[in-house]
């Protein structure tokens, strides 16, 4: 991500812009009132955007830090007035987890002219494998925290804030054995990668011509008119459809088999024991690589039974619609279990 994608992405008013699970950016501005004899004689202002990045299947993220903007009206000390950037880690999951840090982030403080003047630093972060959950996933969490402080330099006092916390997204480390780089190239040192921890879109094309066509109308009917799907469930609504209640991926054979054999169930009981015929195939969703498949109230008691819509469509776009969702988890590593999640998005 660019400096100008950040700040576009950021407009006057966003928190964080999100381009990708790799590419994230934050922003804030820090505004100074200087005081003389207990009054207001001078305003300074600069930005800060932090922009992170990762490389494909890396383990080490680069924050990219950006002072900009810098602004002075009235009298002021702004010139001289010290500032300290520091890139905090206040939380992590697993808490032993220890991080390696590089870059060129000041240590100590520099001044308003001097960051005027020099205007970018990085720093990285890297989270050694074998530090994380058990199993085969490996994850770790954490929360990433880019400060910024300052103080007024004698005789000059400031009203107000004296600095601020910017927010990031939270990276996330894993080395699961089913995705990318899970043997670090013959180097266990380097196995596994990181990523944002955000909650992204699979997106299938509904539009005429589209290869998951079939599949995409399939989807969002479940959607738009779930009394209309079948099994029949009053009460119906699938998930995938927002952030706060999404999909989340499995990689368990079994369960996946189970999904795909109750949705199977249901094709033949309401088109017959013939619904392939003209080659099509039993499409369920949500898709029997989730959690949420249809059958979730055997591994959870709690789950509506009938939650889900199965219906047979043309085996091309169900196979196409199959290929997209390999690929969708590979490139955006999602991992199996409800520490990861997404949505679906449909193009009309």
């Amino acid at each position: 991500m660019t400096f100008d994608e950040c700040k576009k992405g950021l407009g006057s008013d966003k928190k964080f812009f999100v381009k990708s699970r790799f590419a994230v950016c934050n922003g804030a501005s820090f505004l100074q009132t200087w005081l003389q004899n207990n009054r207001p004689v001078g305003q300074s202002m600069f930005n800060v955007r932090v922009i992170g990045t990762i490389p494909s299947n890396n383990r080490t993220i680069k924050f990219q830090y950006y002072f900009t903007d810098f602004v002075t009206t009235g009298r002021t000390g702004a010139a001289s007035m010290p500032i300290t950037t520091k890139g905090n880690i206040p939380q992590s999951w697993p808490s032993s987890v220890r991080y390696t840090r590089g870059g060129n982030l000041p240590v100590g403080s520099k001044t308003f002219a001097q960051l005027k003047a020099a205007g970018t630093f990085n720093q990285t972060v890297t989270a050694a494998p074998g530090q994380g959950s058990s199993g085969t996933t490996d994850v770790i969490f954490a929360v990433y925290e880019p400060a910024v402080t300052y103080t007024a330099p004698a005789p000059w006092r400031l009203s107000g804030s004296t600095g601020g916390k910017l927010f990031m997204l939270a990276p996330r480390w894993e080395a699961a054995s089913y995705l990318a780089n899970s043997t670090g190239g013959g180097n266990p040192a380097k196995k596994g990668a990181a990523t944002f921890s955000y909650i992204t879109a699979l997106t299938l094309s509904a539009k005429q011509g589209a290869q998951e066509q079939a599949e995409a109308a399939h989807i969002r009917q479940a959607f738009l008119v779930p009394q209309d799907t079948k099994p029949y469930m009053a009460a119906k609504k699938v998930p995938g459809q927002t952030a706060a209640d999404p999909l989340h991926r499995t990689v368990s054979s079994t369960r996946i088999d189970k999904n795909r054999s109750e949705a199977v169930k249901q094709c033949k009981r309401y088109w017959g024991p013939n619904y392939t015929s003209g080659g099509k195939e039993c499409d369920e969703y949500p898709f029997a690589s989730t959690y949420e498949g249809a059958a979730e109230p055997e591994y959870d008691p709690e789950a509506t039974k009938f939650n889900f819509s199965a219906k047979p469509i043309p085996g091309a776009d169900n196979q196409a619609g199959g290929l997209i969702l390999k690929s969708f988890y590979a490139k955006n590593r999602i991992i199996d279990g409800l520490d990861d999640g997404f949505i679906v998005g449909i193009i009309s």
